[in-house]
C-alpha cells in the first residue's frame, strides 16, 4: 500500500501493525485538501529522509526542496528507490550546519514555508533556525508539540513540550501552552482543554510544578494565555480518566477530557509520550512551533508514516498562520 493512501478513511496497513489511525488520517485528508506546501528539507543524506519527503509529496502534502550536498542526496535517493530526476536539489557543501543554514534562508526568503529535518542532529537544525541571520524567530519561545493517535482514545491528544525545553520556567510554559493551543485550533479543535500535569492534583509548594500549574490556570483566566480551557495541577490519572477524577472529587471540564497535556518538564513529557508509543501503540506526529514557519522535527526512530503525518501538521499550521486554512 502506498503511503499516499494514508488519507483514506479506515486505512490501517500503512501505520504500524493493523491498528486504525482515524485521527491522523483525518488530518492527512484535511491537509491534502489545502494543496502542497513548499518545504526545505535540510541535509537529507539518508534513505529514510528522502523517502519520507518524497512520499509526503506523493500524498499531495508538500513540495520538497532537498538542501544539502547533491552527490550524497542522489546516493540516498538511489538507496531509497526514488527517481532522482524528480528531486529538486539545492546544492550545498557537505556540512550539516551549512545545509541547515541554507534551508532556513529559503524559509526566510519565502521560497519555502516550512523547515524539515533530514539526517542531521536536532541542535544543528534548530541552531540554524533560531540564528539571527535566519530571521525566523517569533515573538514567543519555540516549543515542540506531539499529536498522538492513541488506540481507544476518541480524539487526537497533544503533548507538550517533550523535546525542546528541558526545564521550562513559568513564562516559558505560558508560551508552550499558547503554541499548543494554536496548533490544536489549526487541526480543528476550536477551544482546546488543557490539562497542566504534575505528580498530584493539589497545590504543594514542595512540588514546583503544582505552583506553575495553578499560576497558568489564573493566567488563562486573566487573558495572558488565550483560546484554551485550563485546569491544573492534575495528576496523569485524573487528567486522562473521568472515573479517576470523579473518585478524587475533582469537578472539572478538563479532567478526563483533555485535548492538550502540558507536562512540567522535558523528562516527564518524554517518558509519557514514549510510553504511549511503545506500550499503547500510539502513532505520533510533531512540530516545533513559535517560529515564523513550522519546523518538522522527526526522530531517527520515527516511521515513514509518522514523518508524513508531521508534514500534514505543518501544512495545517502554516495555513492557519497565514489565515488561509480551515482551522484558522
Amino acid at each position: 500500500m502506498a503511503h499516499a493512501e494514508l488519507i483514506d478513511a479506515g486505512t490501517t496497513d500503512a501505520w504500524t501493525g493493523n491498528t486504525p489511525r482515524p485521527h491522523l488520517n483525518n488530518l492527512l485528508a484535511r491537509a491534502r485538501a489545502l494543496g502542497p506546501l513548499p518545504v526545505a528539507v535540510a541535509y537529507p543524506c539518508d534513505a529514510t529522509s528522502v523517502q519520507s519527503a518524497c512520499e509526503a509529496a506523493q500524498a499531495g502534502l508538500i513540495a520538497p526542496v532537498f538542501v544539502g550536498p547533491r552527490a550524497r542526496i542522489l546516493a540516498a535517493a538511489q538507496q531509497a528507490g526514488v527517481d532522482a530526476a524528480e528531486l529538486r536539489i539545492h546544492d550545498t557543501p557537505d556540512a550539516p550546519r551549512a545545509a541547515a543554514a541554507q534551508a532556513a534562508a529559503l524559509c526566510r526568503d519565502g521560497q519555502a514555508a516550512a523547515l524539515m529535518k533530514g539526517s542531521l542532529h536536532t541542535d544543528e537544525l534548530l541552531g540554524a533556525a533560531v540564528a539571527k541571520e535566519a530571521a525566523l524567530r517569533g515573538e514567543r519561545r519555540a516549543s515542540h508539540v506531539f499529536v498522538l493517535d492513541v488506540p481507544g482514545f476518541n480524539r487526537p491528544l497533544l503533548i507538550t513540550d517533550c523535546v525542546v525545553n528541558i526545564v521550562p520556567t513559568l513564562m516559558d510554559k505560558r508560551d508552550i501552552a499558547q503554541n499548543a493551543i494554536e496548533l490544536a485550533q489549526a487541526i480543528g479543535i476550536g477551544r482546546p482543554r488543557v490539562a497542566v500535569l504534575s505528580a498530584v492534583e493539589t497545590v504543594n509548594p514542595a512540588i514546583p510544578g503544582t505552583i506553575d500549574a495553578a499560576a497558568l490556570c489564573k493566567m488563562a483566566d486573566r487573558g495572558q494565555i488565550q483560546g484554551g480551557v485550563f485546569d491544573g495541577p492534575l495528576a496523569y490519572d485524573n487528567a486522562i480518566s473521568v472515573e479517576s477524577a470523579r473518585n478524587k472529587g475533582i469537578v472539572s471540564s478538563v479532567a478526563g477530557e483533555p485535548d492538550i497535556l502540558l507536562v512540567p518538564n522535558l523528562e516527564a513529557g518524554n517518558m509519557v509520550y514514549k510510553q504511549l508509543v511503545y506500550m499503547a501503540n500510539a502513532e505520533c506526529a510533531g512540530l516545533v512551533l513559535g517560529m515564523k514557519v513550522p519546523v518538522i522535527l522527526t526522530s531517527r526512530s520515527d516511521s515513514v508514516a509518522s514523518r508524513i503525518a508531521s508534514c500534514a501538521l505543518a501544512v495545517l499550521r502554516s495555513h492557519a498562520q497565514a489565515g488561509t486554512g480551515s482551522g484558522s
